[in-house]
């Protein structure tokens, strides 16, 4: 159900893919059907919240229900989920917080490892790199969850930077989006 969120940063998003591709332009929602929810950039500082929300767009296309397109099948839907990883990062390196991209290239490579392994946690990894974007705060709770399974220390970071209540919707709203 779309709601009435601002429009930023969604027409950034798909203004961004149709330039890039007439395939990405196709692959749009209408309007009126677009869902413009945030979900983790909340959690951060607003000058990387294009670039976050573009990933998880991405993230969602690989994985979930985007809320801005809607690819016809499989294979699009992974192409298309790429672009917008890359997209993201470009937006995030243009604000030359190098610790910011190095955190959502790790955040995309841990989820991934996490989908294949048919492991949880990633809601509290999207949480807690959100809320701690580029802060060199990461390395060993995300390692908890990659190593050992336990999302508890990324919840817990997650938690002291944006609170509990605000994490709890982040990751509630992301477990709605997946399939």
């Amino acid at each position: 159900m779309p709601t009435s969120t601002p429009a930023e940063p969604w027409d950034a998003i798909a203004a961004g893919a149709a330039a890039e591709s007439p395939l990405w332009e196709e692959t749009l929602r209408p309007e009126p059907e677009r869902e413009l929810t945030p979900v983790f950039s909340p959690l951060t500082d607003a000058r990387f919240a294009v670039g976050l929300e573009t990933i998880y767009e991405g993230y969602l296309a690989h994985y979930g229900r985007p809320r801005l397109f809607a690819p016809p099948d499989g294979d699009t839907a992974l192409l298309l989920g790429d672009y917008l990883y890359a997209h993201g990062l470009v937006r995030i390196s243009d604000l030359g917080d190098v610790a910011a991209v190095a955190d959502l290239a790790d955040l995309i490579s841990l989820c991934a490892q996490l989908r294949a392994d048919g492991a949880e946690g990633d809601g509290d990894a999207w949480a807690a790199t959100a809320a701690l974007l580029g802060r060199g705060e990461l390395d060993g709770p995300r390692r908890a969850l990659r190593d050992r399974g336990d999302a508890g220390p990324l919840r817990a970071a997650a938690v002291r930077a944006a609170g509990e209540d605000a994490v709890a919707r982040a990751v509630a709203a992301h477990r709605e989006r997946l399939r």
